[in-house]
Parts: C-alpha cells; sequence; structure tokens
C-alpha cells in the first residue's frame, strides 16, 4: 500500500510506492511505468473504438476512416496538435464514462493508492489518423506532469488502450527510471526560482541528454487493445506519432485516478462545475482541476459552429460515477 508523508505546504500530501509487490507496481515504482495486459476485454475495446469512431463521424463531414484522402482538419471536429479532443462534451460521452468505470481500471488503481475511494480526471480522447497529408510530423516534446515543486508521487497517468500499438504506430514513450532522477535533476540542473506550480514542465534537448547519459533512452510503449498503460507523473515523457509505415488508427482515453480524501473544498467544486456543464479538465483526479474552455473555436479564432454544449449520449448518473466525478462524497 502506498505510504503517505507530510511535505511542503504545495504538496499537501504525497505517496511512495513501497514494494516488491509482486505485480505491475513494481514496474511502476522502478521504471516509472507499467502495462496491465487485458485490462478490459479485446471486444469490449474494439466496441469503446468504434464508439469513439462514430463520435468523430457525428459532424456530418465526408469523413470517411476506409478513404485517408479525407482524413483532413477540415473533416474532423477541431483538436489539438497532439491529436486529442476534449471540446464538443467528448470527455463526458457515455462511452467515455464506461471506459473509465472498467472494473479493472479501477481495481489497478485501488491497488496503487490502497483505496478504492477514488475520484477520475475528466481527460481526452485521442485519436491519430496516420500519414495524413495535412499536418506535417511532430517533433517530439518530453515533459512531465508534475511541478518541481511537489516532492514524491503525486499523480499516476492511465491510457486505456483501444488499438494496436506496434513499433510502427503512434503510442505514448517514455524514459524508463525518470522517475527516480526527478528530484536530482530540479535540484541539480534547474534554477529553484523558476519552478512553477503549475504541474506540467517541459525538458530542452541539452536536458534530455543529462537524463539519456544516464541510459535514460526513450522507449516507446506497445499494447494491444484492452491493455492499460500506466505512468508516474514525474516520468519523462510524450506521445509519440505513428510512421509512415503505420495504418492503424490510434484510439485511446486518458484517465487518472487518485483518492478523494487528497481533494480540497475548492477541488471538488471545480470538478463539480466541470461535471455539471460537460467540461474536460487536466490529467489530475483530484488537484490542478483546470476546466477547459466551453466552447470550441476554430483557427481562424470564429467560434465552431459544430460546438457541442451537451454529450450526445449521456451516461446513467449511477452512485458510482457521481463518486468518482467528485459530485457525491464518499
Amino acid at each position: 500500500m502506498a505510504a503517505v508523508t507530510e511535505t511542503l505546504e504545495f504538496n499537501r500530501t504525497s505517496f511512495s510506492l513501497a514494494g516488491p509487490y509482486g505485480d505491475f507496481r513494481d514496474d511502476l515504482q522502478s521504471q516509472g511505468f507499467a502495462v496491465i495486459k487485458n485490462a478490459i476485454d479485446p471486444e469490449k475495446a474494439k466496441y469503446y473504438q468504434q464508439k469513439a469512431l462514430d463520435w468523430l463521424k457525428s459532424f456530418g463531414t465526408p469523413l470517411d476512416f476506409d478513404d485517408p484522402s479525407t482524413w483532413k482538419a477540415e473533416n474532423l471536429p477541431v483538436q489539438s496538435k497532439i491529436n486529442t479532443f476534449n471540446g464538443y462534451s467528448v470527455v463526458h460521452e457515455r462511452f467515455m464514462w464506461e471506459a473509465r468505470m472498467e472494473p479493472k481500471i479501477l481495481d489497478a488503481f485501488a491497488k496503487i493508492w490502497g483505496t478504492d475511494e477514488l475520484l477520475v480526471s475528466f481527460d481526452a480522447l485521442n485519436v491519430t489518423l496516420p500519414n495524413r497529408q495535412d499536418k506535417p510530423a511532430q517533433k517530439r516534446w518530453p515533459h512531465v506532469d508534475q511541478s518541481p515543486l511537489r516532492r514524491g508521487l503525486h499523480c499516476v497517468q492511465g491510457i486505456i488502450n483501444l488499438s494496436h500499438a506496434g513499433p510502427e504506430d503512434g503510442s505514448l514513450i517514455v524514459l524508463p527510471r525518470s522517475n527516480t532522477v526527478n528530484e536530482e535533476f530540479f535540484d541539480t540542473q534547474t534554477d529553484p526560482s523558476t519552478w512553477e506550480k503549475k504541474d506540467i514542465r517541459f525538458f530542452s534537448e541539452e536536458e534530455m541528454k543529462w537524463l539519456e547519459d544516464r541510459d535514460m533512452k526513450p522507449v516507446k510503449v506497445l499494447a494491444e487493445p484492452g491493455d492499460l498503460i500506466l505512468w508516474d507523473s514525474r516520468t519523462a515523457h510524450w506521445g509519440g506519432e505513428p510512421t509512415v509505415k503505420s495504418n492503424t488508427i490510434r484510439t485511446v482515453i486518458y484517465a487518472s485516478y487518485s483518492p478523494a480524501s487528497l481533494a480540497s473544498t475548492e477541488s471538488i467544486e471545480r470538478k463539480k462545475e466541470a461535471f455539471e456543464t460537460f467540461r474536460a479538465t487536466t490529467h489530475w483526479a483530484h488537484d490542478n482541476i483546470a476546466i477547459r474552455n466551453k466552447v470550441v473555436y476554430l483557427p481562424d479564432g470564429t467560434v465552431d459552429p459544430r460546438n457541442r454544449s451537451k454529450p450526445l449520449e449521456k451516461p446513467e448518473h449511477t452512485d458510482r460515477l457521481l463518486r468518482l466525478a467528485g459530485v457525491k462524497p464518499y
């Protein structure tokens, strides 16, 4: 079970994994990431992927997944440069909530934190169409999703994998063991006066060399439909693009869970606001609750006429869902 320790005021509390456990937590502790096989039945994963693709086709454009010539921005809802969708109320679609509430997904995070009284992030959907002609290849963008002001384990991120992720396909890229030198790096290689409370920090290529010189080389995480990919937010990582050899449509749901007991009253209120207005938050479930825009804007700055203020299919508001959302207390 995770051990709680008091830390800096900003930290509130931090955790540490203190294995060996004889399961995926040993990899999460030592390598900074882990893959849990078949956390969702593969057939169920295909169902979730199809629901995601159906959602993409619901905007009335000539998008055709069998015709790569239609895979261009004008036929897609607005997405970030990293292929994620968090507008149009997609994060609160029924299929997104159903995936978040899969029993083995919840069990994995309950094991990490030592409690099943969890909150979940209202995180994004990623659909990456390979070999798009209208989108240049993305350079790597290594980062951690935890402020250097925080010490210890505070956030474990997750990818609910709904498609094949082989060596040529899009997938998470991590620097194994970089979580174990996170504090050493910030303390010896950076100026503390530059540290921010914001829970994201990018690495320059020079800083990456410091990590790679310690034999922390980038690894693409391989996975199959239904696998759960987990990583410590202190692990340097980024989203890896598919190569020209890939014909796989990467489809994943991001989901992070943490103990409800860690959330402040303010965080709970912000989660309620996001939930009630069908909006996205960040990778964090209990803190750092930045609510995403309710309105989606086109690249020219105008409001997307396809903007949606509610999901196409709302989930059933069960007690379990409302507790995970932070709307109903445990």
